[in-house]
């Protein structure tokens, strides 16, 4: 078993950024910018936008936070991102998810303009990854794909499973791999037989978010283990995966927290700097 170590694949992926946004201010005159809209107070969101934000500070990205009140309405959440659209300063508009109830997720992603989607969440951008063409792509699975290239893995041939079906992690995980000549089955909560489909898998992808879902039984000697959950139980951060009775059959296997976890926010700035050079 071998640990793929996130943190430092990420620390690579962001210091590449680095040279790229130096390089992008000395040729336009100005930094790449990234704006950040969270509506409401949702802790967690708080937190993952200030990690954000710190982390576009330390690439050399200017970030643009907006922070707008619970009960914000639809129209003026709209006009904002429609203000953040025609900015000649802004290459790249994230809306920090999940949005207070009464907003409709796919009517304010819908305001982003295909080409300042970095979060990579927009129809046009799922429909040409769909199609295996050039696209923005959701950061999360992006970094999973990043992490076994990095590794010196090869979808190619082999057959990946994959564990849920969210259009955030599961699906565009699921195209990103096919994409990549794998052979991908897709399980989720109605999958009969999950057990021995999980067995099958040459790489296990589990994002179903539940402590200790995927364990030894579940996995193949020799199957590279990638595990996207973050679940807070008894105060600790946990992965999907029973990582003690599984790390012992896996050839790879990704951690949590140091996993998957950095490589999101890592391939968000990847994203952004994608934005803004192509409007050099």
């Amino acid at each position: 078993m071998k640990l793929i170590d996130g943190k430092a694949i990420a620390a690579e992926v962001r210091s590449e950024v680095k040279l790229r946004a130096a390089a992008f201010e000395a040729a336009s005159g100005k930094k790449p910018g990234l704006a950040v809209v969270l509506i409401g107070s949702d802790p967690a969101s708080s937190v993952y936008v200030r990690n954000k934000i710190n982390a576009c500070e330390e690439a050399g990205i200017r970030s643009f936070c907006y922070r707008l009140p619970e009960d914000t309405a639809e129209e003026e959440a709209e006009e904002l991102i429609g203000r953040l659209a025609a900015s000649a300063d802004v290459h790249g508009i994230l809306v920090q998810l999940p949005l207070p109830a009464h907003l409709k997720e796919e009517k304010l992603l819908a305001k982003i303009p295909v080409s300042k989607d970095v979060d990579g969440f927009s129809a046009e951008n799922i429909g040409r990854l769909a199609r295996g063409e050039r696209a923005a792509v959701a950061c999360t699975p992006l970094g999973v794909m990043e992490l076994l290239k990095r590794s010196g893995v090869d979808p190619s041939g082999k057959h990946a499973v994959v564990i849920g079906r969210s259009n955030i992690v599961g699906k565009p995980m699921a195209l990103l791999l096919l994409n990549a000549d794998a052979t991908v089955t897709v399980c989720h909560s109605r999958t009969r037989g999950l057990a021995a489909i999980c067995r099958e898998a040459d790489i296990l992808v589990s994002a179903v978010g539940k402590p200790a879902f995927v364990t030894a039984d579940m996995v193949k000697e020799g199957a590279v283990v990638i595990d996207v959950g973050i679940n807070r139980t008894e105060g600790k951060i946990v992965g999907d995966v029973a990582f003690g009775e599984v790390a012992p059959k896996a050839s790879l296997i990704t951690p949590v927290p140091g996993g998957v976890g950095p490589m999101t926010v890592a391939m968000l700035l990847r994203n952004t700097m994608d934005a803004a050079e192509r409007c050099l």
